[in-house]
């Protein structure tokens, strides 16, 4: 087990943990929680031993092999799959010594390590490794794409596969959702339900610490406290306890008073000295209860927007997507009809590279739509999250100097308050106070960043709030705050988010974005973590089948050259079927008209079983279509001014129909497999 005795750690001058004890046993999985700047990451660096402890005792057992996630943004012209294999250590020392053994021409050293390969799974490293990066969002094409040719956000991903694909009874993972999808975390959830080892992750997600942790560690001014269960349960029991802690500080205070009290009283009185003295000194001894100082929330809200137009926006027949440097459009979205309604309040699904994004900039304006019409209500007035904070923000200025800008370029029409010491006043009630609002944005922690983002959104005053995965770099609070500030908000709200707790309080509508069309989803995120796992086995069973398709392949095209081309090592035994001995009952003279009717005998064969394949899949094929043009029909039906009724029974046809379609192409898929199967082995 891991335990801390009395462990002090300081970073520079300041005290980090302060005569901290605790202990974690094997097989554990920890959430470790607090505020930003608490010590978690201080914490994690004396865990993996980059930080040495300044007090106490801290052990760990030698034994432990330990996987943690990179921090720093890989550069390599490796692929994908070799980068992610190399992660597994104990397959690379293995290899490393087989190369030893076979440069010795050591028999007893090869005949180990290839014994140990096996042990270190060899066999099926490169599966495992691909699995990793397929499940976290990548497509089949990318896992030989060098590693340098991805953007940060998915080098990332690649850490984190390393990560897991490294043997560890030690794992730890700092802010491990932070450049996923809600599909890629879903996936992660899944994988790290499985994980035998000890865990400790730090996360502000309490949906993905509840489904993955059953013991939770709180650092709070210095102090570390264990609670039994996930990261609900230790809100629960961490409230009982500030509520207990808050009576007992209650009732001594009283005592407190009382005793206070008779020892002013009769202090000065000689017939009461003596009692008197005895009060002081049992007030002196008596041990001091902290009160419940409960850190300083933080809260804001949005102000009322100044009109409301309804419909806020209407999207008709719309290509979305981008152009190249060239000129050349790709389409990434089309026949995109939707409308958004004041006061809606819209979560937007999606697998992760289907659209969302490019959807929400075009909403945003900062893409232009490849076609169609994006109609604006009269008055619109839209607040902007970007996925990435700097899409907004200048890194060399300073908050101040963002706010000054933000309200010259609004001027008078904004009705706000622009003076430089009322915007100091606004920016303080974001927590940006003293020095905070001259220093440079570039280099504040992507907490701050985001919180400047949200202020200057607030300043606004919309009427759409456009969020694009707001929550990346928010403390569980400050989740709470927008989450609580959403709701109070009059406006409308388009929201993109892997943080499900903030999409379950706040969204009452869904949309589905992928396979190039935007429509509703008739179901709630429990429905779409289902959905997201049925689709991610679909994409793997679908990968699959291609392998196993070209394998044959490479197998039948192989097969010609084996047998007209036999090793000289081994002579080719005869085949007595084939070739009859002479004056037998089958004479050479007959040998074509044998082997003809042989030849028609298994085309025969062949015929009758891929007859029923080939039936059911011209079947598939004409229901596709017609499932196809139903979709087309529906969707532009909703264009229209439909009674609520008709709109709920479209969302479910149209559900229906994507279910329909999901199981018709995978049966499809292994028709195919079978119809090759079968004209593989006619040919052999």
């Amino acid at each position: 087990m891991i335990t801390l005795k009395n462990v002090t750690l300081r970073r520079g001058a300041k005290v980090v943990l302060d005569n901290i004890s605790g202990t974690i046993n094997p097989g554990e999985n920890v959430g470790l929680v607090g505020r930003n700047g608490a010590g978690k990451s201080s914490l994690f660096a004396l865990l993996s031993g980059k930080l040495h402890e300044d007090g106490g005792d801290f052990y760990i057992p030698t034994s432990w092999r330990m996987a943690e996630v990179a921090q720093d943004m890989p550069e390599t012209e490796q692929s994908a799959t070799a980068f992610v294999l190399d992660g597994d250590t104990r397959l690379a020392e293995v290899q490393r010594q087989l190369v030893e053994a076979e440069a010795s021409d050591d028999g007893m050293a090869i005949a180990h390590a290839y014994s140990d390969l096996h042990d270190a799974g060899a066999h099926d490293a490169v599966a495992r490794a691909q699995a990793l990066i397929l499940g976290l969002g990548f497509r089949v094409s990318e896992l030989e794409q060098p590693v340098n040719s991805f953007s940060g956000g998915w080098r990332m991903r690649l850490q984190l596969a390393r990560a897991l694909m490294c043997p560890s009874d030690l794992l730890l993972l700092d802010e491990p959702t932070n450049h996923l999808d809600l599909d890629a975390l879903v996936w992660l959830e899944a994988w790290l339900k499985r994980y035998a080892g000890t865990m400790i992750v730090i996360s502000h997600d309490r949906e993905f610490l509840d489904a993955i942790t059953n013991v939770t560690l709180q650092i709070q001014q210095g102090e570390l406290n264990r609670y039994g269960g996930n990261y609900s349960k230790f809100e629960e029991l961490r409230a009982q306890q500030l509520e207990l802690q808050q009576a007992s500080f209650s009732k001594q205070q009283e005592k407190m008073a009382h005793l206070q009290k008779f020892i002013d009283r009769f202090k000065a009185k000689a017939s009461k000295a003596k009692q008197a003295q005895s009060r002081v000194k049992q007030l002196d001894r008596m041990e001091k209860l902290a009160p419940v100082l409960a850190e300083a929330d933080f809260t804001f809200e949005f102000k009322e927007p100044a009109n409301l137009p309804n419909p806020m926006l209407a999207i008709s027949n719309a290509s979305f997507g981008y152009v190249d440097d060239e000129g050349v459009p790709t389409t990434i979205l089309a026949g995109v009809n939707r409308s958004v309604l004041a006061g809606q309040r819209i979560g937007i699904l999606g697998a992760n590279g289907q659209g969302k994004s490019t959807l929400v900039k075009t909403i945003a304006r900062t893409m232009k739509p490849l076609g169609g019409d994006v109609t604006e209500g009269k008055g619109l007035n839209i607040g902007y999250f970007a996925q990435q904070e700097l899409d907004v923000l200048r890194p060399a200025d300073n908050p101040l100097e963002h706010m000054i800008r933000l309200a010259k370029e609004l001027g008078p029409d904004a009705k706000q308050p622009s003076r430089e010491q009322d915007l100091r006043s606004y920016l303080g009630s974001f927590n940006f106070t003293g020095d905070m609002v001259k220093q440079a944005v570039g280099t504040m922690s992507g907490g701050e960043k985001a919180r400047l983002v949200l202020c200057m959104i607030v300043w606004q005053r919309p009427n759409l709030l456009l969020l694009d995965e707001p929550t990346n770099h928010l403390d569980l609070a400050t989740r709470e705050a927008l989450a609580m500030a959403i709701n109070d908000f009059d406006g409308t709200v388009m929201l993109v988010s892997h943080d499900r707790a903030l999409l379950r309080s706040v969204c009452e509508d869904f949309w589905m974005v992928g396979r190039g069309v935007v429509g509703p989803f008739d179901g709630d995120l429990d429905d779409y973590q289902r959905y997201l796992l049925e689709e991610s086995k679909r994409l793997r069973e679908e990968a699959r089948l291609a392998e196993q398709a070209q394998t044959q392949t490479a197998l039948a095209n192989a097969s010609p050259q084996v047998v007209s081309t036999p090793s000289p090592a081994v002579k080719p035994v005869p085949v007595v079927a084939s070739v009859p001995a002479p004056g037998s009952a089958t004479a050479p003279s007959r040998d074509g008209r044998d082997q003809r009717k042989l030849d028609a005998h298994a085309r025969q064969q062949q015929a009758e079983k891929s007859r029923p394949l080939k039936k059911e899949r011209e079947q598939i094929d004409k229901r596709l279509a017609d499932l196809a043009a139903e979709r087309a029909g529906l969707e532009q039906k909703l264009t229209e001014a439909l009674p609520p009724a008709e709109i709920a029974e479209c969302g479910r046809r149209l559900k229906a129909g994507h279910d329909e379609t999901a199981r018709l192409e995978e049966r499809w898929l292994e028709i195919s497999a079978s119809l090759e199967e079968i004209e593989v082995s006619t040919a052999a």
